[in-house]
Formats: structure tokens, sequence, C-alpha cells
């Protein structure tokens, strides 16, 4: 009983930690985008309020896959081992 529940909590402190790779994504993302337009700012700077405008709602975007990440890592490492625990818990009673 002890191993599985020592399972459970290893398998879902390495979800986690798994998850939170996805913050990679973004980070590289949003570095290339302002990259760009800084670079299109430079090169036509009339188009400032244009590009910007994009770029920041393309931020955004991006940025919600790092924050569904953040929320996934933090169910896997506060919710989802309590209630997998009980539901190893509930078996192991009706079992025997």
């Amino acid at each position: 009983m002890e191993l599985a529940i020592g399972i459970i909590l290893g398998c879902c402190a390495l979800g986690a930690g798994l998850a939170m790779i996805a913050g990679i994504g973004p980070g590289i993302g949003e570095g290339n985008a302002v990259a760009k337009a800084c670079e299109a700012i430079g090169r036509q700077p009339e188009s400032r309020s244009a590009v910007t405008t994009t770029m920041l709602m393309g931020c955004a975007v991006a940025e919600t896959t790092g924050l569904y990440a953040l929320v996934i890592a933090i169910l896997l490492l506060f919710l989802a081992p309590g209630r997998l625990v009980n539901i190893l818990v509930e078996t192991m009673n009706t079992l025997g």
C-alpha cells in the first residue's frame, strides 16, 4: 500500500515537472515576437502602433499556453495526489 502511494505521488510530481516544460515554448515565442517587432519598427517607424498592438495580442495568446501548463502542474501537485490516494484506499477496502 505504501509503495502504491509513493508511486502515485512520484508520478504526480513527474507529471507536474513535465507540464512546466511547456513554459519554455511561450518564452521562446514571445522573445522571437518582440525581436521581430523591434526589427519591423526599426525599418518602418511610422507603423509602430500597429506592430506593437499586434505583437502584444500575439504575446497574450502565446502566454496562455504557459498559464494552462501552470494550472495543470498545480492541480497535479495539490489536488490529484489526494484524490488518487483516496481512490486507492477505497479500492483496497472493497477488495478485502
